[in-house]
């Protein structure tokens, strides 16, 4: 398959299965809890200093995925939307992008309409059989241990610009 890494400029992921292990922790007194790993924030800041959008499309509400997405600054956040595609196609036209500049990031059957669509569809290594087949990359990482990050890195890797990237991010920290 063909692709073209260098014009990516939006990365769209879901969140359960992806940024979580997919389990969710549910309380006597109805509070939610999900565990979300830290690599996967510095997955985003590298996705900013790369200059690529971020947006996560839930097939699930969650009040815990609206808590990290505003402590990690991203904007673009779709909770509770099983239909993925009518989101992905306000996305596309909000940053006036075509499919080959996109890259969406799934585990389960409700991201393979927009898997099919992308320029770069990745699946995590916890992902379903049929997530796997259409994907073109699939991370080492379960979703839950980084495998965002992981899939920013193979990114930028194949743009050439990691390295590019970590000296922004050194000297970004160097500045606080």
């Amino acid at each position: 398959m063909k692709y073209d890494v260098d014009n990516i400029k939006l990365i769209i992921s879901d969140v359960d299965g992806v940024w979580t292990d997919g389990c969710i922790y549910l309380g006597n007194n109805k509070i939610e809890i999900k565990k979300f790993s830290v690599l996967d924030g510095v997955g985003v800041a590298m996705a900013k200093a790369a200059n690529i959008n971020i947006a996560l499309i839930s097939g699930r509400y969650s009040k815990a995925t609206e808590l990290r997405a505003k402590e990690l600054n991203i904007k673009n956040v779709f909770n509770g939307a099983l239909n993925k595609l009518p989101i992905y196609n306000d996305l596309k036209r909000k940053y006036g992008l075509k499919d080959n500049q996109i890259v969406y990031l799934g585990d389960d059957l409700i991201d393979i309409q927009v898997m099919k669509k992308v320029g770069i569809p990745i699946a995590v290594a916890n992902a379903t059989l049929k997530v796997k087949e259409i994907a073109l990359y699939i991370t080492e990482t379960a979703g839950g241990q980084g495998a965002f990050r992981e899939a920013i890195e193979w990114l930028l890797i194949k743009q050439g610009r990691l390295d590019e990237i970590i000296t922004i991010m050194d000297k970004n920290v160097q500045k606080i």
